[in-house]
């Protein structure tokens, strides 16, 4: 996907003081989840991606899904500096360090989400 978007789009690479910007939204159920996903690159240019979960998924997992998603793909378009928008409160006080996140499995997404942020600024 990421060689399809840079044909498509040209050459991803930034200049010095732009930023990329992601958008994510979730929503689910007791059976099943889904995120949006809007990439946008400092050009202007707009990358969109869906995802349908298969599994059953609570609302905080199919936050950071998304997030985890977004970051995956930001990362494969080579975007170095990223600025994201997200409207879960318990995700981004989680990642910015205000909240604990108490659940094993969260923690574990915590983690992830941590470790791919750190290619970013």
């Amino acid at each position: 996907m990421a060689d399809f978007l840079v044909e498509v789009a040209g050459d991803p690479t930034e200049e010095a003081g732009t930023r990329w910007r992601l958008h994510v939204d979730v929503a689910s159920n007791q059976t099943s989840g889904g995120t949006g996903i809007i990439l946008e690159s400092p050009t202007g240019v707009i990358y969109k991606q869906s995802i349908k979960f298969e599994f059953p998924v609570s609302n905080n997992q199919a936050e950071y899904e998304a997030l985890l998603g977004g970051l995956i793909l930001a990362q494969e378009v080579g975007a170095t500096r990223l600025e994201v928008c997200n409207d879960s409160q318990v995700v981004i006080s989680q990642v910015n360090g205000s909240y604990q996140a108490r659940d094993s499995l969260l923690q574990k997404y915590l983690e992830k989400v941590k470790e791919l942020t750190k290619q970013f600024e």
